[in-house]
């Protein structure tokens, strides 16, 4: 079970993310707040927090990862990439960006990602924000050579879950092609197995979710 909090200024917005969070049987509603001026304590239990951009600020959210032992993942939602100021550098299991208006599929998928300690939103929002991430400098070293641009069709489809027959019939290839592109990003992400290869990609910011 994913644990979620919902942190949005007014009492519409919470209703809508509550609605459309709450349709996932894997997803728990377990707190709400206007902002986060408003917490005194983070739930123990928080998984991911949920919040809008006009709740958010970066020195009281910091203050309450302060106290918490296992840091949640934060997805924000905003249009604007100047409210992100401060979102890569806080203490966070991960973090995402999603515009306002992003579909019930988006939105779900984007808590499970975070969940799993993936980064995740919409690409124009996260990539001013990926140079900025804590820890994304050392990350890069792994990456001993650029991917190519198959290469990186074939990461963003074993993100997906795809099989190697399916990789090949996206992209119009043979198996044993997608087999000796999944080997050379292995290599090159120092990767062992296909969970590795995503987690490494997206710690990155080659796979957004």
């Amino acid at each position: 079970m994913i644990r979620v909090m919902i942190i949005a200024s007014t009492l519409a917005v919470r209703a809508g993310l509550r609605a459309l969070l709450g349709s996932d049987e894997e997803i728990e509603i377990i707190d709400e707040a206007t902002d986060f001026d408003a917490i005194e304590t983070l739930p123990p239990s928080c998984d991911v927090i949920v919040s809008t951009a006009d709740a958010f600020a970066p020195d009281g959210m910091q203050d309450l990862l302060a106290e918490v032992e296992a840091p949640p993942a934060l997805l924000l939602m905003t249009d604007e990439a100047g409210s992100l100021e401060g979102l890569a550098s806080q203490p966070l299991r991960a973090w995402g960006v999603l515009p306002l208006d992003a579909s019930e599929e988006e939105l779900l998928a984007a808590v499970k990602a975070l969940h799993e300690g993936l980064l995740a939103g919409a690409p124009p929002l996260m990539q001013p924000l990926l140079g900025q991430a804590v820890g994304l400098t050392n990350d890069l070293d792994l990456l001993v050579e650029d991917l190519t641009p198959r290469e990186n069709e074939v990461l963003h489809l074993l993100s997906q879950g795809l099989a190697n027959k399916q990789i090949a019939y996206q992209l119009d290839i043979s198996e044993h092609t997608v087999k000796f592109h999944i080997s050379s990003i292995y290599t090159k992400l120092g990767a062992t197995n296909r969970t590795e290869a995503v987690r490494i990609g997206a710690q990155l910011g080659l796979i957004v979710f």
